[in-house]
């Protein structure tokens, strides 16, 4: 697993320019597929979603991506390294009999490759049926004609996901634009009630008309966030991307959350997507995902 580990960290540096994104996305399909193929057996699934977080997170760093010095870039792999190897031993892998196998298909259990930071229109979103901080059903349906930004968080996070929402914040108050909506929902169904959202929202001071807080049933929001929004979501383990769509409810981009010059990227493709024309999408159009809810 080491030698796998360290082969990914040496060739995950896409080329700076143009071709950033596709290599991005080349690089994080190696790593976090190569996982699944050779992954430990018995690893559990939160393992698996644990490596394709880090899959993503060491992609999103600027040693990786090749803007920052060569030292710097050794230092980010002794970091992560020792890592990733502390991670595989806390979450534990059980034996199982070891069979032989080819690479399976993908599955819609499977986490998703994350979205790339723009897009071209393409599908629209899945409608999708959730329960708000407020205690009262929330229709998808009601985002139509907004331009909107996904995440997925749980309130009892111990830091990532403060700072994810203190980011998501920051953005609202950057483009206080009444037609730019968030959309942040719980991977802790069990725990994050409607009423613990509220208590959360209260945070950040969220604007309940602007900021909306999602729960419901753990399988339909692991559909919604594999399926529609592209975030692996797993009870207590998510991306911490946000994913931009729309006005007509089509997927444009995401960007990490937890760094600020991807934020910045972030905002600029909010602000573009809010500044184009509104466009006409036919009642029959194909969808991201499968109507949830």
């Amino acid at each position: 697993m080491l030698v796998f580990i360290m082969s990914s960290s040496v060739e995950l540096q896409p080329a700076a320019g143009t071709a950033e994104v596709s290599s991005r996305g080349r690089g994080y399909a190696q790593c976090s597929s190569s996982f699944r193929r050779s992954r430990l057996p018995g690893a559990s699934e939160k393992t698996v979603y644990a490596i394709e977080m880090l899959c993503d997170n060491m992609l999103s760093t600027p040693a990786v991506r090749g803007t920052a010095a060569s030292a710097e870039t050794l230092l980010f792999r002794l970091f992560m390294l020792p890592m990733l190897f502390m991670l595989l031993m806390s979450l534990g892998c059980g034996r199982r009999e070891q069979t032989v196998a080819t690479t399976p298909p993908a599955t819609r259990d499977e986490a998703p490759l994350p979205a790339a930071e723009r897009m071209e229109p393409g599908a629209v979103a899945a409608p999708f049926t959730l329960t708000e901080r407020s205690g009262k059903p929330f229709d998808s349906a009601s985002l139509r004609g907004k331009v909107w930004l996904a995440s997925v968080f749980f309130a009892n996070c111990p830091g990532p996901c403060f700072r994810e929402n203190q980011a998501l914040a920051d953005i609202l108050k950057n483009i206080p634009d009444p037609d730019f909506m968030v959309v942040s929902v719980t991977c802790d169904p069990d725990n994050d009630t409607p009423e613990s959202l509220r208590r959360y929202a209260d945070r950040f001071e969220a604007d309940p008309d602007r900021w909306k807080f999602l729960t419901g049933d753990m399988a339909t929001i692991k559909q919604i966030a594999n399926g529609t929004f592209l975030l692996p979501a797993e009870v207590g383990v998510h991306s911490e991307r946000g994913v931009v769509f729309d006005r007509e409810g089509r997927l444009r981009g995401s960007y990490h959350l937890l760094q600020p010059d991807r934020v910045k990227l972030l905002e600029k493709l909010i602000r573009d997507v809010l500044a184009e024309p509104a466009a006409r999408v036919p009642a029959n159009a194909p969808t991201q995902g499968t109507p949830a809810g």
